[in-house]
């Protein structure tokens, strides 16, 4: 089982929060996800490699869940970033995993810190030339904020899906097209959610990826073992021919397909020891807890005062927000937020959300509920089909809703006779656009709608 975490690295008195998943047990294996993903990519792959290794793969700094870092960082302190979180959790040594970007990060840490790397795998490392950085530009990694009417989706979906069909992405002439080219709506939307968790802090990490100096170590380097592999289709496969001269222990490959990839990563990473790690601390204020009942098999987030005796549920299609009250915790109901979804048909009874809720309460030691009020309207229409399309239509949809549910209510009403008092800072783009990922994030919003209605009748 895959779990998740948070935990706060202090650097000179700045605090920050890194979130990261966990699963498998063994000698620890760092997994550094490439830009502009988050450490979800890695669920399959972590569900593989769980019965070698302790997997741990962290949110990059701006990524995620994870805070950025201040100020205009660059490569090295992305690198030293990624030894805090090792030292945050007490690991003295570990093997390490990094695709493209994560690669890049990984391999300037063992330059830097190579005592702490006992062996590392790459999948695919960039070795640009003067030309492709200069078609690069500032181009490839434009602002990217969120615009009042919900332009910057449109500019989103399409950037994400095209980056499959050119790269660069913007580069549309058959010089540059991919030889991988997809449609496929789940892909797709599966990176735009992460660059919308993201936001702009994409630009840093992303950036600092782009920028960093392409220098392998040198022959004679005192550096831990390294792999770096690239398969057909990759875009970086030809650069395994610019890579040079490398130390004694690093090798290079060319492989068929992503399974050869990942087969020969693991060969290399099982070939050295690493030492094994004990129980791992975690942030005391927010967290998943485990939860298993009848109906639902997965973890929930909370967030708030531990000690709290006040459980909050918020309404539907929304999740936890901002720091708790003390003497409060908030969760993310079941398919909301950072909370799994119900595996098989979402429940509309209220039995099911209760057991649910009861084992939260019990987990976390809380024994009052706080119930929240349910929107105006029929849930069939509050909460329409956001499963993404071809064309990325559910995000304009969702945005739209956003906007209209703070001047109308039922948002679909839209007449005078419904018009609804409203604070113009709650239209500030910002604030919309983490309402309107709580929405596209809320899988199971109606059938909750739903359970509370049924709640109230029996009360």
């Amino acid at each position: 089982m895959i779990t998740r975490h948070f935990i706060d690295i202090d650097h000179s008195g700045n605090i920050r929060r890194v979130h990261y998943r966990k699963a498998g047990s063994g000698p620890p294996l760092l997994m550094v996800h490439q830009s502009p993903r988050s450490s979800k990519e890695y669920e399959a792959l972590m569900e593989k490699w769980a019965a070698h290794f302790t997997c741990i793969a962290p949110d990059t700094p701006g990524f995620g869940q994870s805070d950025p870092l201040s100020g205009h960082p660059e490569i090295v302190e992305y690198a030293d970033a990624v030894i805090d979180f090792l030292d945050a959790l007490g690991i003295k040594k570990c093997a390490a995993y990094g695709f493209h970007s994560g690669g890049i990060i990984l391999v300037t840490a063992v330059k830097r810190h190579p005592s702490r790397i006992t062996t590392l795998a790459v999948g695919g490392y960039a070795i640009w030339t003067p030309e492709e950085m200069a078609l690069f530009s500032d181009r490839y990694l434009p602002e990217f904020h969120p615009s009042d009417y919900g332009e910057h989706l449109t500019w989103l979906w399409n950037r994400i899906l095209e980056q499959s069909w050119f790269f660069p992405w913007f580069a549309t002439d058959d010089a540059h097209r991919l030889s991988v080219a997809n449609d496929d709506p789940a892909r797709v939307d599966a990176i735009v959610r992460e660059m919308l968790d993201a936001g702009n802090a994409y630009q840093a990490g992303y950036g600092a990826v782009l920028r960093a100096p392409r220098d392998i170590p040198a022959v004679d380097a005192d550096v831990p073992p390294c792999l770096i592999s690239a398969y057909d289709g990759d875009p970086l496969q030809e650069h395994i021919d610019r890579l040079g001269q490398m130390p004694a222990s690093w090798n290079a490959q060319k492989v068929a397909t992503p399974a050869d990839h990942q087969a020969v990563s693991l060969s290399h990473l099982l070939v050295t020891e690493t030492p094994m790690v004990d129980h791992l601390p975690e942030a005391s204020d927010e967290g998943f807890v485990a939860i298993h009942t009848k109906g639902f098999d997965g973890l929930i987030h909370w967030r708030g005062d531990r000690t709290g005796d006040k459980l909050d549920l918020h309404a539907p299609s929304y999740a936890v927000a901002g720091n708790q009250p003390a003497g409060q915790i908030a969760i993310d109901l079941p398919g909301h937020g950072l909370s799994d979804n119900w595996a098989d048909d979402t429940p509309v009874t209220w039995a099911s959300w209760d057991a649910v809720i009861a084992a939260v309460a019990g987990s976390l030691g809380t024994s009052e509920i706080v119930y929240p009020t349910l929107p105006i309207g029929e849930p069939e229409k509050l909460y329409p089909d956001l499963s993404p399309d071809r064309f990325g239509n559910y995000l304009n949809m969702a945005w739209q809703i956003v906007r209209a549910r703070h001047m109308f209510a039922p948002w679909y009403t839209v007449d005078t006779d419904h018009a609804v008092a409203f604070d113009e800072q709650h239209l500030e783009p910002g604030n919309l656009a983490a309402e309107h990922l709580a929405l596209i994030n809320g899988h199971s919003a109606r059938q909750y709608h739903i359970a509370l209605q049924s709640r109230q009748k029996e009360n």
